[in-house]
């Protein structure tokens, strides 16, 4: 070109050279079945010999497949969500996919259809949601068949696979660490009730405490939130008996130390307090924070690995849940009767 820019070959310039119509060959690079084998062999040849890349087609014309996974995402605020996606990147690109991400800032039915649409376009070969379930499940929102798609933090009320941590065991794990410490029962500042996974934390609570023959108090429900865990901390300050506290994140711990702090309150010589997910932060906490670990790289991991057997043809565990673990730092110690 008198430029000196190289102009890009189009469909027609590959439909000439494969003596074919434009339509033969967006029905070659689309995947569809209804172009004769010589006739897409002739239409490939062309792309390559042109260069023609039709939106990351060329790379499926032969295996079928886009190489490419589609995530949607309700919050990118959450702690866990963020390390679960850094895993399911991590993972993906080992495997040789790209990531399509697409967020949702209301996660109704109309949101979710309409990302389902968007990845469609894109050409993904399969989708990684991660989304509350109770959204899902209220949303009433038919998951596309013929697509691979897992689901991360669900009910599993759904035919896809499903990942998720062991919510019960980790809050199991929480509770039943203070009742061995000699504490008459455990308070709980819980997610918020759409949460499924707080769900989970605070039934597994409550069953572990009823299991002990403890009894079971009134639940201050927050939003995940540091700010949410100081209320709580203030509102417990306000009921009589309470020295040992379990919150169902770590920010939310955060905050219930600092309304601990804040009116005097040793932690852990009167009140002992566990947290939920372990972030990177809970050693540098004031007290050190006992929490229960979840591990999200695993979670992410399990999630493409189960996404791409999928596609690949291979038949995944229909429901993976990923242990936690206890670990025990300076916020929690043995009960001291105030008598």
């Amino acid at each position: 070109m008198a430029d000196g820019l190289r102009r890009e070959p189009s469909i027609n310039d590959v439909a000439r050279a494969a003596g074919v119509s434009a339509q033969t060959v967006s029905r070659v690079a689309t995947g569809k079945d209804v172009v004769r084998p010589e006739t897409r062999e002739r239409v490939i040849g062309a792309m390559q010999r042109l260069g023609y890349r039709p939106n990351g087609a060329a790379r499926a014309l032969k295996s079928g497949r886009y190489q490419s996974i589609g995530v949607i995402m309700f919050s990118l605020s959450s702690y866990g969500n963020m390390r679960t996606l850094e895993a399911i990147a991590t993972e993906a690109t080992s495997g040789g996919y790209s990531l399509t991400l697409i967020p949702l800032d209301a996660a109704t039915q109309a949101s979710v259809s309409g990302a389902f649409a968007r990845l469609s376009e894109q050409a993904v070969d399969g989708i990684v949601i991660i989304i509350e379930a109770h959204i899902l499940n209220e949303s009433e929102i038919e998951l596309p068949s013929g697509l691979p798609v897992v689901v991360v933090d669900s009910s599993a009320e759904y035919d896809q696979p499903v990942v998720d941590t062991d919510q019960a065991q980790g809050a199991r794990l929480a509770t039943k660490h203070l009742l061995d410490l000699g504490h008459p029962t455990v308070w709980h500042v819980a997610g918020p009730d759409e949460s499924f996974s707080a769900q989970r934390r605070r039934e597994s609570w409550r069953q572990t405490l009823e299991a002990g023959g403890a009894s079971v108090p009134e639940v201050f429900v927050g939003d995940w939130s540091a700010e949410s865990g100081q209320a709580a901390g203030e509102w417990l300050l306000t009921q009589a008996g309470v020295s040992a506290v379990f919150a169902a994140n770590d920010q939310m711990a955060l905050g219930v130390l600092h309304a601990l702090h804040a009116a005097g309150t040793d932690v852990p010589g009167e009140i002992s307090v566990v947290g939920f997910d372990d972030m990177p932060e809970a050693a540098s906490f004031w007290p050190s924070l006992t929490t229960v670990r979840q591990h999200f790289d695993a979670v992410g991991l399990a999630a493409v690995r189960s996404l791409i057997a999928s596609i690949e043809g291979s038949v995944p565990e229909a429901s993976l849940l990923i242990p936690t673990e206890l670990i025990t730092r300076q916020s929690t110690a043995v009960f001291a009767s105030r008598e």
